[in-house]
């Protein structure tokens, strides 16, 4: 039973690190200010979920990184505007 509890947890802890990542991830005006703002942002907060639910820090440290910075790339200033 506590097994399938640490993994319905940590699967909710991903959608979390994915939704904060695609919110974030749209800092900046041209296209690599918003994929770097992006992995710089997913790659704190994949790193700071794994930390949270006893993942490999670097690894969702990667996963973060690169899910923020597609999604910074593949977004324009009028999808995402924190203005």
């Amino acid at each position: 039973m506590q097994i399938q509890v640490l993994n319905s947890t940590r699967i909710a802890t991903l959608g979390a690190v994915m939704a904060l990542t695609i919110g974030l991830a749209g800092c900046g005006t041209s296209t690599g200010e918003r994929a770097s703002s992006g992995a710089g942002i997913g790659a704190a907060v994949g790193a700071g979920a794994a930390a949270v639910t006893g993942g490999s820090v670097v690894q969702g440290a990667v996963i973060g990184g690169g899910v923020g910075a597609a999604t910074g790339a593949a977004t324009d200033a009028d999808d995402i505007n924190l203005e």
